[in-house]
């Protein structure tokens, strides 16, 4: 792997138990501090990529590194929650304590961090999504907007080099996904956003990878790709609306 290289995947591949191929031969990668679309209709193999590259599948390939570790080596797996965050599509899933500092203090506490550095931790990631003063707030009181950040925050604590956010404007209000979208542009680490929300992508990712029936049909530029109607239609998406 190159030194560069957050994400470096040469021909992955996973199938599940029952045999079907849920990802062929896929090869990519991702700069260090690139923001990466990953873009494809429901069942391409978005979630599927994200999960790979977490660890929590096993994958086969010719290579594989995740922020300088192999998910395919039980070592290093161990290793990944610390280097690479998830947010799942729905909030509600990631918040499960009664206030949101709990919440947000939850991985550092697991990584067995001392009670400053994981107070540190906790006002710092609520500074960097905007929750500053909610330590006492509870999770399901929110707005989706804010449970989303407060998501994010969890996430951010753990001082990951990697994000993988999965739909991430999802559920969320005009408002809401303004907000996200500021704040995923402030955030200066790696990150591979999956979505449905091309208008999204555009304002946030500068490259995108084109995923369907498991396989990568084409990885460019956004504007370039995402405005390529025919390549769009052929793979179940559509022209965001204002490159049309």
């Amino acid at each position: 792997m190159e030194t560069q290289s957050a994400v470096a995947a040469t021909t992955l591949s996973y199938a599940y138990p029952d045999g079907t191929e849920a990802l062929s031969d896929i090869t990519f990668d991702v700069a260090r501090g690139e923001t990466v679309g990953l873009v494809g209709p429901n069942g391409a193999g978005k979630t599927t990529v994200f999960l790979c590259l977490a660890g929590v599948l096993q994958a086969s390939a010719e290579s594989l590194q995740v922020a300088g570790l192999d998910p395919r080596n039980s070592n290093d797996r161990k290793q990944l929650p610390a280097r690479v965050g998830i947010i799942f599509q729905n909030s509600d899933d990631q918040l499960f304590s009664t206030t949101i500092k709990d919440d947000v203090a939850f991985g550092p506490l697991n990584l067995g961090l001392s009670s400053d550095e994981v107070r540190n931790r906790v006002a710092e990631a609520l500074g960097q999504v905007g929750l500053t003063g909610f330590d006492e707030r509870v999770p399901m009181h929110l707005s989706g907007g804010e449970k989303r950040r407060a998501a994010i925050a969890g996430v951010l604590a753990m001082k990951p080099e990697i994000l993988l956010l999965d739909e991430p404007s999802m559920f969320l209000d005009p408002r809401g996904r303004r907000e996200l979208i500021g704040l995923l542009n402030t955030l200066a680490i790696t990150k591979i956003i999956a979505s449905h929300d091309l208008d999204m992508i555009l304002d946030t990712c500068q490259r995108v990878l084109v995923l369907d029936h498991g396989k990568i049909v084409a990885q460019g530029l956004a504007q370039t790709l995402l405005g390529d109607a025919a390549l769009m239609s052929a793979h179940g998406l559509e022209v965001p609306y204002r490159l049309r």
